[in-house]
């Protein structure tokens, strides 16, 4: 039997999975490490922690092993997106990476639209410029800390950094570099125009390559810390969503996935790279090769419902949470709430605005509000879904996972309010499961990635939407869209009031 490792780079810990040839997962592993938010709105983390950590995980995957430590074929790699890694010459870390949850840079997405233009960049890299994408950070940088900026000689993406330090190569794939708003996302080149309107040297940004292209093999001294064999090939693997889009089956034209997590994702793939949504959702490149996909971004979508737990319900599990929300009617009895506990991103690029319960009254119940949340987090991530048919998407299925998946009234929530079946899988391991997918196929076991889908992939329950429920939330929904606008300009009042 032969092993891949799949190995998922995540803001607060790094997920490793050892499966095999059948898709099973054999052994994961995870380990953990901090953020360092020295200021509000300042989000960075040590690069060394993330190498440390992995090679903890490898070594106790390899522990955990019984078998021929040469049936281990590959290893590929998931991460979180945006994060500026820089190093010098000589390919030293300059300073602590700036991660992608990072607010400070709203200065250089100004200076970007002005020197750049906000037509030519929405053409060029199909995102607009949002405080979380890299070059924003790479333009802080150069700003506020010139001498560090001086001997930078190249950039990486945190998956890109590990996968450096496993390897000693320097690579970046398009997937991840499509989140840098320095790629021409159409042509999957670095952008030289770009560059140039900002005074950044386009030597700057690393070679490129497929996230199935084999990057080298682990070194002697990775080898050797984790007992793995130094024969391990190691491919450039892809963006966390590009991945989570890879190890939920989204390969083709029609496939559209729902991930509620902290924040919520739509994810649709898309078969070209020249279709215009005007930046209303993110564009970026797939892990699937010449495929691209778009998403949306629900800023708080689980952490919505987290927060309302902690602050009402601390005592309380989610189940115990949840248990009641079928005995509430459609429209939480009037109620409606907007997930905007941190801002919002799709479809309001809006770091000011913040949640709203609209309609109490002394009649509602602790369910009513549970309700209406859950009602509120999926109107908002119904905005992406409308994006995307009103540019003429057509969305046949949404496979849902994380949070969202795990309460069957919430997944006939999903399907009565996108209006469309809503699919689960039979085991979910999200980016991780891409990771390890673009290993199997680079080593070879399958043809495409479409192949090793239908091995590791497996559906298990459809949710059809009900028409009467359908017809309800066609009314609400619209009601749930004006609470943005009418409570735009009141939120930016209160900005002084908040601590």
């Amino acid at each position: 039997m032969k092993y891949v490792i799949g190995v998922d780079l995540g803001t607060s810990a790094v997920k490793i999975l050892l499966m095999n040839q059948h898709g099973d997962v054999c052994h994961e592993v995870s380990k953990s490490y901090p953020l360092i938010q020295e200021k509000s709105g300042y989000s960075e983390q040590d690069p060394e922690e993330w190498v440390e950590k992995t090679v903890q995980g490898l070594t106790d995957i390899v522990k955990n092993f019984d078998g021929d430590i040469e049936n281990i074929e590959g290893i590929s790699f998931s991460g979180q997106m945006h994060g500026l890694v820089l190093l010098d010459e000589y390919h030293h870390v300059l300073r602590n990476a700036i991660l992608w949850n990072d607010t400070r840079t709203t200065k250089e997405c100004r200076l970007i639209e002005e020197k750049v233009g906000i037509d030519k960049l929405l053409k060029i890299t199909k995102n607009p410029a949002l405080e979380g994408f890299t070059l924003p950070k790479l333009l802080w940088v150069k700003e506020n800390e010139p001498e560090i900026f001086a001997k930078a000689a190249v950039f990486l993406l945190p998956k890109d950094y590990l996968r450096y330090r496993l390897t000693g190569l320097i690579h970046s794939e398009y997937s991840d570099a499509a989140g840098t708003l320095l790629l021409d996302v159409s042509e999957k080149k670095w952008s030289k125009e770009i560059c140039d309107s900002l005074g950044i040297d386009v030597n700057l940004c690393p070679p490129l390559v497929a996230s199935h292209t084999q990057t080298g093999t682990i070194t002697n001294e990775i080898a050797v810390e984790t007992g793995l064999s130094e024969t391990v090939k190691v491919f450039a693997g892809g963006a966390d969503n590009a991945c989570g889009a890879i190890g939920s089956g989204i390969l083709s034209a029609g496939k559209t996935l729902c991930s509620i997590g902290t924040s919520g994702v739509v994810l649709s793939y898309e078969e070209k790279g020249n279709q215009d949504f005007q930046g209303k959702v993110h564009y970026f490149n797939h892990g699937e090769a010449d495929a691209f996909y778009t998403m949306g971004v629900t800023l708080a979508a689980g952490y919505s419902l987290s927060w309302f737990k902690d602050v009402f319900a601390e005592a309380e599990d989610f189940d115990a949470l949840l248990q009641d929300i079928d005995q509430v009617p459609i429209g939480s009895n009037g109620l409606l709430f907007t997930p905007y506990l941190v801002g919002e991103r799709t479809p309001h690029a809006d770091s000011n605005i913040r949640g709203s319960f609209i309609g109490m009254d002394a009649s509602h119940k602790r369910s009513d509000f549970v309700r209406a949340v859950l009602e509120g987090i999926t109107f908002s991530l119904n905005e992406s879904i409308e994006i995307f048919r009103e540019n003429g998407k057509k969305i046949e299925t949404i496979i849902s996972i994380g949070g969202g998946a795990k309460n069957r009234q919430w997944l006939q929530m999903q399907a009565d309010i996108f209006n469309v079946d809503i699919v689960t899988l039979a085991s979910e391991q999200g980016p991780g499961m891409g990771a390890a997918m673009l290993a199997s196929y680079g080593c070879g076991w399958f043809d495409s990635l479409q192949e090793c889908a239908q091995k590791f992939v497996h559906l298990v329950d459809t949710y059809q939407p009900i028409k009467e429920n359908v017809d309800m939330y066609s009314k609400l929904f619209p009601l749930y869209q004006d609470v943005y606008t009418s409570t735009k300009a009141l939120n930016e009042q209160l900005e002084e009031f908040r601590n």
